[in-house]
């Protein structure tokens, strides 16, 4: 799958760029204030903009810990962009993610 931007871990969540063909955003992912389990882990900003939310969720395989993105916006069109935060090929940074698209079709 093609990576659609990246980001770096920060103390207060990640951040980084999203770049697709016609978007070049500089974007945050920040831990919400969750009052349930069924709200998002993440929040997504652009430019100040909420765009996004992310969830925790655990790889079936792997057993391991990833975040799922889901972007809306209307640059996006009707349709929302997912994505998943996986470490960034080549990259010897244990810090540095890449925004992984995950088409829905």
């Amino acid at each position: 799958m093609p990576a659609i931007g990246y980001v770096s871990r920060h103390q207060d969540g990640f951040k980084g760029q999203l770049k697709t063909l016609s978007i070049r955003a500089d974007i945050e992912i920040v831990p919400a204030s969750k009052s349930s389990d069924a709200q998002p882990d993440y929040r997504v900003a652009a430019n100040g903009v909420e765009v996004g939310a992310g969830w925790i969720r655990r790889g079936e395989t792997s057993g391991r810990d990833y975040v799922s993105l889901s972007f809306a916006a209307p640059e996006f069109g009707p349709r929302r962009l997912y994505a998943n935060l996986g470490r960034a090929a080549g990259r010897d940074d244990d810090d540095m993610f890449a925004i992984i698209w995950n088409p829905a079709d």
